[in-house]
């Protein structure tokens, strides 16, 4: 076996284990928790609500757009912050001292996130199932659906996750990128269809990764007339399939070169020098 399939094997067993520890880890545990309430709330209160046109609640609509954002943002913003918190606690430094230590660094989080990511769904779905009719009783095509669309979700979003934390300077910085991560939610079709938004911001909102990932999931998830309040009153199966795959080719051609010029940087005397600065901002 080659020194990089053995290092990526180490990574796939490494992610497994922290995959694990996640799930026997009260703190965890409770963010799952926590975060599937916050969901439920709007889920809850617009259970009954009728969704103009498409014969199902506005509750409806919105589970699987929120498990849809759930998949997004644990892609993007869960590896940016795996990343920035082990370049300044030297996680990077001491993987990057192992030979092909980075691959199988890399392999560990890809599992780990992923992980996180269906867990984080998968919890939500199974409560929300309980406070809305008309989701989930689409048979064996919406399986098909689920079993493209997730797997291409999360490669469209992991690479985006792993450029944005090569590029901030602290663990602290991905915390100011909410403000602008919430207003991408509100144009992307999550709490309400994109078909309600002027086309300006109907055109900004598909840009993005996640109103793509969140239709998919409508689409495998809702009945066939709820068709009716999205873009065109269609699906967009292969729109779908080529906006997050073009998300997907960008990532993953553009993550590598700057994966590989934060571990170039990366060394001890960098990581002093982070060091001192958190020190000065504690004092």
């Amino acid at each position: 076996m080659s020194p990089v399939w053995h290092a990526a094997g180490a990574g796939l067993r490494r992610g497994w284990t922290e995959l694990r520890q996640t799930f026997t880890t009260g703190q965890d545990v409770f963010g799952y928790v926590l975060w599937t309430v916050l969901l439920m709330v709007p889920l809850f209160l617009l259970k009954d609500d009728p969704l103009k046109g498409a014969g199902i609640s506005t509750g409806a609509f919105m589970l699987p757009s929120m498990l849809g954002m759930t998949l997004a943002f644990t892609g993007m913003m869960t590896t940016a912050q795996l990343l920035a918190t082990e370049r300044e606690d030297g996680t990077l430094l001491r993987a990057k001292a192992v030979p092909h230590g980075m691959v199988g660094h890399l392999v560990g989080k890809i599992i780990m996130v992923s992980g996180t990511a269906l867990a984080s769904m998968a919890l939500p779905f199974a409560v929300g199932m309980f406070l809305v009719d008309g989701v989930a009783r689409q048979g064996g095509g919406a399986l098909l659906t689920l079993v493209w669309v997730i797997p291409l979700g999360l490669l469209a979003t992991l690479p985006i996750g792993a450029v944005i934390g090569s590029l901030v300077s602290s663990p602290r910085t991905i915390g100011l990128l909410m403000l602008p991560v919430m207003g991408l939610v509100v144009i992307s079709g999550i709490y309400f269809p994109l078909s309600e938004l002027p086309e300006w911001l109907r055109t900004v909102g598909q840009i993005f990764p996640v109103y793509w990932v969140g239709l998919g999931l409508r689409s495998a998830l809702l009945p066939a007339d709820a068709v009716a309040a999205e873009i065109g009153a269609s699906w967009q199966h292969l729109e779908t399939a080529g906006a997050l795959g073009a998300w997907t080719v960008a990532g993953l051609l553009l993550a590598p070169s700057v994966l590989r010029r934060m571990a170039r940087r990366e060394s001890g005397a960098a990581m002093a020098e982070r060091h001192r600065k958190a020190m000065q901002r504690v004092g």
